[in-house]
Order: C-alpha cells, then sequence, then structure tokens
C-alpha cells in the first residue's frame, strides 16, 4: 500500500509539472494577437501529446517483450521503414509525390508499411524458436542501417529540388506540424491505446519470460504479434506527425524505471507519457521563448540520448 501511494505522488507531481509546462507554454508572451497564437500554440500542444503517448507506450511494451531495456522502436529501424518509404515516393514521383498520394494516404500507407516490418520480424525470430534475442538485435540493427543507406542512396540520385521534401521528413519538428494529419491521428492514437492499456495485464506476464507466459496459460506468440503491430501503429502516428525522435524514448522510459519502482505496466506507461510529455513541453518552451529556436528540441534530445545510449551499453558491458 505504501509503495502504491508513492507512485500515485509521483504521477500527481508529474501531472502537476505537466500542467504547468502547458500552461506555461500556452500564455506566456501571448503578445496582440493572442488568438491567433493561442491556436497555433494549441495545435503544437495537441501534437506533443500525442507524440509522447505513442512513444511511452511503444518504447515500454518493445523493451519488455525484447526484455532490454536499451531496445527502442526507433534504434531498431521503425522509423528507418518510414524514411525509405518517403523517400521512395519523392524518387519515383518527384515534386508530383502529393499530387499522386495526399498526406493521409501517405500515412495510412506509412502505417502498412510498419506494420509490415513488425510482422518481418515476428516471422523471423519469434516464430522460429525461443532463444532468439540475439538474433532480433542483429537483425533490427541490420535492417535499419540497411534502410538507411538505401534511403540516403536514393537521396544522392533524386533532384536537389526534390530532395527538400524528403529533408522535411528527416528531421523532427513542432514547428512544421501537419495539422491535416492531427484528427487522424489523434483518433488512431485513442483507438489504440484503449485496446494496448486493455493489454496491459499480459504485459505484466510476458515480462517473464516466454517459458513462464506459456506456463501460465498466455497464448505467446499470438500476444507478441498483437503488440507488435501496436508498436508499429504507434510509431507510424509519431513519426508521421512531426518526424523522427530516435532517443526520446530510450531517455524516457530509463528515467521511467528509474523514478518507479513497480512491474505494473500500466503505472509504468502512465508514468512515461508524462515524463516523455513534460520533457516535449518543457523544452519546447524553453528553446522557442529562451533560444528563439536556434536549436531544435529533437537535437538536443537526440544529442543528450545518444550519449545516454553509450553510457547504459558501458554499464551493461561492466555488468
Amino acid at each position: 500500500m505504501e509503495k502504491m501511494t508513492k507512485d500515485k505522488r509521483q504521477i500527481l507531481i508529474l501531472l502537476f509539472a505537466l500542467v504547468v509546462s502547458i500552461l506555461l507554454f500556452l500564455f506566456y508572451e501571448l503578445g496582440s494577437s493572442w488568438m491567433f497564437t493561442l491556436r497555433l500554440r494549441s495545435v503544437k500542444i495537441v501534437a506533443m501529446l500525442i507524440v509522447s503517448c505513442c512513444i511511452a507506450y511503444s518504447t515500454v511494451s518493445f523493451q519488455t517483450l525484447t526484455n532490454n531495456r536499451i531496445l527502442t522502436p526507433s534504434i531498431m529501424g521503425f522509423e528507418s521503414v518510414y524514411l525509405l518509404f518517403q523517400t521512395v515516393l519523392v524518387f519515383i514521383y518527384g515534386d508530383m509525390t502529393y499530387s499522386v498520394l495526399n498526406h493521409v494516404d501517405n500515412f495510412i500507407l506509412s502505417i502498412f508499411g510498419m506494420i509490415a516490418f513488425a510482422m518481418l520480424l515476428y516471422v523471423l525470430i519469434y516464430k522460429r524458436g525461443k532463444d532468439n534475442l540475439y538474433l532480433l538485435l542483429l537483425i533490427g540493427l541490420v535492417l535499419g542501417i540497411l534502410f538507411n543507406n538505401l534511403s540516403g542512396f536514393m537521396q544522392l540520385l533524386i533532384d536537389p529540388n526534390d530532395f527538400f521534401i524528403v529533408q522535411g521528413k528527416m528531421f523532427a519538428s513542432f514547428n512544421k506540424i501537419n495539422q491535416e494529419l492531427l484528427g487522424y491521428a489523434s483518433v488512431m492514437m485513442f483507438l489504440v491505446l484503449l485496446i494496448g492499456f486493455k493489454l496491459t495485464k499480459y504485459l505484466d506476464v510476458l515480462a517473464l519470460g516466454r517459458d513462464q507466459s506459456i506456463n501460465l496459460g498466455l497464448n505467446y506468440n499470438r500476444m507478441v504479434q498483437l503488440f507488435l503491430i501496436i508498436i508499429a501503429i504507434l510509431s507510424a502516428i509519431s513519426t508521421a506527425l512531426v518526424g523522427p525522435i530516435t532517443f526520446l524514448g530510450l531517455l524516457v522510459s530509463n528515467l521511467t524505471y528509474e523514478t518507479f519502482r513497480t512491474h505494473k505496466h500500466r503505472v509504468v506507461i502512465i508514468a512515461c507519457s508524462l515524463i516523455s510529455a513534460v520533457t516535449l513541453i518543457g523544452g519546447q518552451f524553453v528553446m522557442e521563448r529562451f533560444f528563439n529556436l536556434l536549436i531544435p528540441i529533437s537535437t538536443v534530445v537526440n544529442f543528450g540520448g545518444g550519449i545516454y545510449f553509450l553510457y547504459l551499453l558501458l554499464r551493461a558491458k561492466r555488468l
């Protein structure tokens, strides 16, 4: 009971920090055109909340499936699939890309592409046996590097003017949010997370390992397949909306694990979502108001996350 009380108290603190961050972001220096400013800032906040929830759930659940707190969907190549798909489209259609395929169709096809990649991992790894964690890491990382190299090769071949279309997809930015996708992304995220939170009790069982999960009566392969689909959809929503933020999931998930000493995934995912939202909204507020957008928040997150990733690898090696 004492532990649960502590978890609830920490979540309330995070909620308070999130409310403060949102209020500061919304109302600090509104200026004379306050209605326009509020509308613009509200769109950014909604996008950052969507990204926070998507990254939190997909990262925590993926780390549970792989039993590894260093790996995230981004590191394993999910975002590379999205970038490769965008590059292929521009490579084929050039500046006619959005005439042939609008933003919504692009968004839906990207989701199917990521689901196909998740199912490829499932077929190559989980369906073949039980002790395949290292094979999963190898295949995921190799495919991620392969997709990045293919994207880079095609980007060298396309017209320089067309390259700017791809370049807009390569880096995360909360200042060029695709508002056309915001409504679709919100509805899809709500439906997927509604299903996902009903399944969090199975994550508690999956964390025990394959053999223990099967002994407890869980259909292990079906659950892994279902969670990989959820992870793919959430990763696609986040990436399509603002672009790739490779190391955000790694940072916020490990910070959550250090702060909340609980194995209940419902608590961990909620806490991770709040920490992610505070990080994004608070960081974006600081970058916009005090650094005049000289440094994008995604650059700071990826720089800090990259250093933290190396630290985790070195610490794991020492252990």
